[in-house]
């Protein structure tokens, strides 16, 4: 047991810096996972320079996973004696004596919730700039209990410090009365007002979930920082002119497919890639393409777009260094994970471009860094140096933080469409993406995390269950099958 519960610092690191969420599900709440939850908080919040915060969050965070466990006693107590929760009469008689029973035969009643599968699930993620705890149990929350919390929280909000609480005589019956007035004098003092909590119930769990903004000066100095490095990146200017000039070509409604062919033709090292490129399985063509003009013809203009961004790209950014070569190949398969998640899911031949494409260019940003020179560096610095900023703030950025926000901005700067631009900017965080884009940003997001889940780097419960739920998957074991045949598929692919 001691050694499951070892505090895995490079994940909850990682999983900073990407966004992810860091996840703890337990079914009994025993004392080990609590000291595990509070380590696990300080390495979090260290993370995010927010370790003073540290005792006020782990005392609330604590006390809504006892709550969640309360919650789950409760349902196997009444169902045990045949009470009905959500008949009044029923609720009445079961609290009467649901503390003295489940109190002196708690281990019988821990025992029921695991058999039952009801669980405590504690998801902590940095995602827009803000820091969400959430603790989650599998079991709607009735109308009664929500109100009963909701009048709590009401009631607390008018004690400005725990005296004030004491002194009034408080409702104990649910165990949800002292502690959530403590909990909401603990926000008080974080200087957090009561938007950043609240309680949330859907047909399958009830959600308590605390939102702490970042500090300000933290966002200013990252993306003050991003900003210069994007404005820097003189090493980074354009497009090589070959690829500009056909795309100039393609953008022009009076091209024809034999102008772009001809102007591809013209370029011997750039017709040789796209042909490898369209000639790999991520086309499907028939039979093997060794002219330019019928490639063009078969891929179609937005295909041949496509290639160009990511062909472009490459051959700016480089692949020399093993660092680099390394984030290209995460790209490639990202890539073909995409591809053949919409080819599987979506058919939606519309896609099938965009979403290969989206897949390589993704880490950008991380790329980016890679590729930094040495007075690039110096400019860094110096410019870390002016502002008085942290030498954290730069690590951060260089160890990956921010890199979405970095890769979209260089992008952009090299008039890259939208949908490519949002692709990068969103992959850690799909569902801040528009619905136009939608499809496009949860495949490349659900590619990467199938790369991060082969490497071990995530969990199944980590993957956005939006994104799941889109693609109609509900299981791990889903997402193993999935993976076994992409994985195949790509080795299939890359052999040789």
């Amino acid at each position: 047991m001691a050694q499951e519960l070892v505090v895995d610092e490079v994940k909850i690191r990682k999983a900073v810096q990407s966004g992810i969420p860091l996840t703890i599900t337990t079914f009994t709440l025993p004392h080990e996972i609590e000291v595990y939850i509070e380590q696990v908080l300080g390495v979090f919040l260290k993370q995010v320079d927010q370790e003073k915060l540290k005792d006020y969050i782990v005392y609330c965070v604590q006390e809504l996973a006892v709550n969640a466990k309360k919650a789950n006693t409760k349902r196997v107590y009444f169902a045990e004696r045949g009470l009905d929760l959500t008949n009044a009469d029923d609720y009445k008689v079961g609290m009467t004596t649901f503390k003295d029973d489940t109190l002196n035969n708690i281990a019988h009643y821990l025992q029921l919730q695991k058999d039952k599968g009801l669980y405590i699930k504690l998801i902590f993620q940095v995602k827009k700039n803000v820091i969400y705890l959430e603790v989650r149990n599998n079991i709607a929350i009735t109308k009664t209990e929500l109100i009963r919390i909701h009048d709590k929280l009401a009631r607390s909000r008018q004690y400005n410090s725990l005296e004030d609480a004491l002194s009034q005589v408080m409702d104990d019956s649910e165990g949800a009365g002292l502690g959530l007035v403590i909990l909401v004098l603990m926000l008080k003092k974080m200087g957090l007002d009561e938007d950043c909590f609240d309680f949330v119930g859907t047909e399958k769990e009830t959600i308590a979930r605390i939102i702490v903004p970042l500090e300000k000066t933290r966002l200013e100095n990252l993306s003050d920082l991003s900003r210069t490095i994007v404005e820097n990146v003189h090493s980074l200017p354009q497009f090589p002119e070959n690829i500009l000039m056909v795309q100039k070509l393609i953008g022009d409604p009076k091209s024809e497919l034999t102008d772009i062919a001809r102007r591809i033709s013209m370029d011997p090292a750039l017709t040789a890639d796209l042909l490898k490129i369209v000639n790999s399985a991520q086309y499907m063509l028939a039979k093997k393409v060794d002219n330019i003009s019928e490639a063009v013809k078969l891929v179609g203009m937005r295909g041949i777009k496509n290639l160009l961004y990511s062909y472009g790209t490459q051959k700016v950014l480089g692949d020399e260094t093993s660092e680099k070569k390394q984030l290209w190949e995460h790209s490639y398969k990202t890539a073909f994970y995409s591809y053949n998640l919409i080819k599987n899911f979506k058919k939606d031949n519309n896609l099938l471009d965009d979403v290969y494409v989206g897949g390589i260019l993704h880490d950008m940003g991380k790329i980016i860094f890679a590729n930094v020179h040495p007075d690039l560096l110096e400019k860094i610095k110096s410019f870390c140096s002016d502002k008085s900023l942290p030498a954290s703030t730069f690590e951060d950025l260089s160890a990956g933080m921010n890199h979405a926000e970095i890769g979209a901005k260089v992008a952009e700067k090299w008039n890259f469409p939208e949908h490519l631009v949002h692709a990068i900017q969103y992959h850690h965080d799909p569902t801040a993406a528009g619905p136009q884009e939608r499809d496009l940003v949860f495949t490349v997001y659900l590619a990467n995390m199938l790369c991060e889940y082969e490497n071990g780097n995530v969990s199944f419960d980590q993957m956005e269950p939006q994104v799941l739920d889109s693609f109609g998957i509900n299981s791990k074991k889903q997402i193993d099958t999935l993976l076994e045949r992409f994985s195949t598929g790509f080795k299939k692919e890359n052999r040789g």
